[in-house]
């Protein structure tokens, strides 16, 4: 199954509880931080509700 790779390049200063919960549950705590998660739909939700933070790309 395909992957994710995010990368947080903005900070989360400022941000709603929900958007910081969101990052929390990708796996992301600090900036510059990479992670690899599953490409699903849930994932994408929450992808998506922090997309103006983040950076992504799709890897095999």
């Amino acid at each position: 199954m395909a992957k994710l790779r995010i990368t947080q390049i903005i900070s989360k200063n400022g941000e709603t509880k929900r958007q910081i919960a969101n990052l929390r549950n990708l796996g992301i705590r600090k900036m510059h931080q990479t992670v690899e998660v599953e490409d699903n739909p849930v994932n994408r939700g929450m992808l998506a509700k922090v997309q103006h933070l983040v950076s992504f790309e799709v890897i095999d």
